[in-house]
């Protein structure tokens, strides 16, 4: 607790150092604790913002909302256009370059209107070893990286927001719907809507941790934890959850064999490029 209790110091202390500051916030649990840090330092001078997109799953927002009220920072959301970009919609391995550049630009703009603000963002120390060309998207801009820069890794974030008594301490990771499209394949708001019924459906379901990833020739791949799978291949619930999908306009549903695998679509990159 007294480790966990210093790391918290460490990182309001962190915030202190900036007169303002916007966070770039998801209700996730990265962001969530920078905004309950940013919080803590700075009062009225903490903004969250949330971008609304149809790249966000639809009950993102109404999280965004509750993580904010417990936190007691404002929220402010607004719409980014990252889907009407040619370079985005081409979805080769820079495309999340291309959505955190969108991202950022509009927060500049609020921030900007917030005279002497900073933008913060939610990267901690475990996403410098992934691919993410976002982060680079955030350099370029000039974005605060609290957590990485102290060295704070994902189970040290989720030991804050316990002991900040967040509810999302243990929510599991969600990216945006765009992660969920291998690439190549173009995105677009239909398949992105599509993908966000499909995991809809199956929350509804039960299912709490999950991914449907789409591929060429509307393949849906589903991805739940490995001791979760045989639950999905009943014979009852496969017929259901088959014509749900058809109806979605997936014409192939498969069941991932090696289960949930966070950004398992980045094997498809070639990161050395």
């Amino acid at each position: 607790m007294m480790q966990t209790e210093a790391i918290a110091q460490r990182l309001i202390d962190e915030l202190q150092r900036h007169p303002r500051v916007v966070v770039a916030f998801s209700g996730g649990v990265d962001s969530a604790v920078v905004a309950a840090a940013a919080q803590r330092a700075l009062g009225d001078k903490a903004l969250a913002v949330m971008a609304i997109s149809p790249s966000v799953p639809a009950r993102q927002s109404e999280l965004a909302a509750q993580v904010a009220a417990e936190i007691g920072i404002d929220l402010q959301t607004i719409s980014t256009h990252e889907t009407e970009r040619p370079d985005y919609q081409r979805n080769d391995g820079q495309r999340c370059f291309y959505c955190k550049q969108t991202l950022y630009q509009t927060l500049a703009t609020i921030a900007d209107e917030h005279r002497d603000s900073v933008i913060c963002s939610g990267t901690n120390a475990d996403d410098l070893g992934d691919h993410r060309p976002g982060i680079q998207a955030g350099r370029d801009a000039a974005v605060q990286t609290p957590l990485a820069d102290l060295g704070i890794t994902k189970t040290m974030v989720r030991q804050l927001a316990k002991h900040w008594e967040l509810s999302v301490w243990d929510l599991p990771a969600g990216p945006c719907l765009a992660s969920r499209i291998a690439y190549g394949e173009p995105v677009t708001v239909d398949k992105l809507q599509r993908i966000d019924r499909a995991e809809n459906w199956l929350r509804d379901e039960g299912f709490a941790e999950l991914r449907v990833r789409l591929h060429p020739g509307q393949l849906a791949r589903i991805e739940v934890p490995a001791a979760r799978i045989a639950e999905l291949v009943q014979p009852e619930f496969r017929q259901r959850m088959s014509r749900h999908f058809r109806s979605l306009g997936f014409q192939f549903i498969t069941v991932d064999i090696e289960g949930l695998r966070s950004g398992n679509l980045n094997q498809l990159v070639s990161i050395g490029n």
